[in-house]
């Protein structure tokens, strides 16, 4: 019963966020500027306008002679989208079981990047707005990296850049 509970929670939370990230975009105050993640252990911040729909972990298809990183396909609404983890495209070591991956959601990518793609999140956190969150300094990577009020560092991760990026384009193995 409790694993029946979780599922609904999750799948009620996936709606609410689903339905704030379609309002979101369409709202011309821009409330909300990003969509908050966990990958693996560390926290993301996805711009609004390159994420498209959420939905709950669903079977994929494996795909022969493809990176790790690439899981496979899934039929999401209608729609044949490569499934990417996330975790494993960006490096982080994450192990991953059927079990862990039921606890997952998929991100799909927004059509207008132009790239039939979902990508494996840990976990969803919500919605940020810019105005919340203060530039910190950066020693880890290149990417910009945020801190909020709860002293969370949070990376910037453009789905536009990623999807242009070679490893992205490299699929197979």
């Amino acid at each position: 019963m409790a694993l029946r509970e979780s599922k609904q929670s999750l799948q009620d939370l996936q709606k609410r966020l689903a339905q704030r990230l379609l309002a979101a975009q369409t709202d011309n105050s821009q409330a909300a500027q990003w969509l908050a993640i966990q990958v693996g252990k560390v926290h993301y911040l996805i711009p609004l306008a390159e994420a498209g729909e959420i939905y709950p972990w669903q079977d994929v298809q494996a795909v022969p002679y493809a990176q790790p990183w690439f899981l496979g396909v899934a039929n999401v609404r209608g729609s044949l989208l490569g499934v990417i983890d996330l975790a494993a495209l960006l490096g982080h070591a994450v192990e991953r079981t059927q079990q862990s991956l039921r606890d997952t959601s998929l991100l799909v990518i927004n059509p207008a990047l132009q790239v039939n793609a979902t990508l494996v999140v840990d976990k969803l956190l919500g919605l940020r707005n810019a105005d919340h969150l203060q530039m910190t300094a950066n020693t880890e990577n290149q990417r910009r990296c945020f801190q909020d009020a709860q002293g969370q560092i949070w990376q910037e991760l453009s789905l536009q850049a990623l999807v242009q990026s070679v490893a992205f384009l490299h699929v197979s193995q």
